[in-house]
């Protein structure tokens, strides 16, 4: 089923979303962190799945979603930047992630994991990184749920935002229906934040200005006021 055949998915309604990113948070109290960032008010919590190759480092997989989907009604969003998602998404629908979202780079051809994804029952969403241009995921643009944009090159946490993604960000806010979503990955704090939902981004990730700091269900309350405000 294509999001134009059924638009109300849990995060069609257009408002702004802090997506946690998890591969920031301490892994020694994982619910206690996951607990504190939904009762703040996360709906969403971004998984960053990496395999050592596409990106130059390792991070979590399936066993980790696994356990953390009992302890939590948040959108699992699993962000794939794995070199095969067509081998490994299902393993990761079943453990209970609620949409996978696959890098644009990984293919010559999206539309069969687009398809794939769709067969799988799950919610599907494209990642361009920092200088992949919108016109590499025009044939299933209006085919996705979710369009992600890296505002740092994959792999690591902790880099520095990089503005040049802005027009991309524009550019692509322009062109997806109201039931699509606008994330942005990479360096998002409070001093980069208002730039990104100005331009047009709905749900922001945000991983070392959330569980980075001593007290996670705070800076998320701040963050998400911030891009409030920018939205005004």
């Amino acid at each position: 089923m294509t999001p134009t055949e059924n638009p109300t998915w849990p995060l069609a309604e257009k408002k702004l979303r802090i997506a946690p990113s998890l591969l920031a948070a301490d892994f020694a109290h994982l619910a206690d962190q996951i607990a504190a960032v939904e009762a703040a008010g996360a709906e969403v919590l971004h998984l960053d799945i990496m395999d050592g190759h596409f990106v130059p480092n390792l991070s979590f997989g399936v066993p980790v979603v696994e356990k953390i989907r009992p302890v939590t009604k948040m959108f699992l969003d699993a962000h794939l930047m794995i070199t095969d998602p067509l081998k490994y998404a299902e393993p990761f629908v079943k453990a209970g992630s609620d949409l996978i979202t696959f890098h644009s780079e990984t293919t010559d051809d999206l539309r069969p994991v687009v398809d794939h994804l769709r067969k799988l029952g799950t919610r599907v969403g494209v990642s361009l990184n920092p200088t992949t241009p919108v016109g590499s995921i025009e044939p299933i643009l209006a085919d996705v749920d979710l369009v992600l944009v890296m505002s740092v090159w994959p792999g690591f946490g902790g880099q520095l935002f990089i503005d040049s993604v802005l027009p991309k960000c524009r550019q692509l806010r322009d062109r997806l229906r109201p039931d699509q979503r606008l994330q942005i990955d990479g360096g998002l704090a409070p001093d980069t934040i208002i730039r990104a939902v100005q331009a047009g981004c709905d749900t922001i990730v945000a991983g070392s200005a959330i569980f980075g700091q001593p007290d996670p269900a705070t800076a998320y309350a701040e963050l998400h006021k911030l891009g409030l405000e920018a939205r005004k």
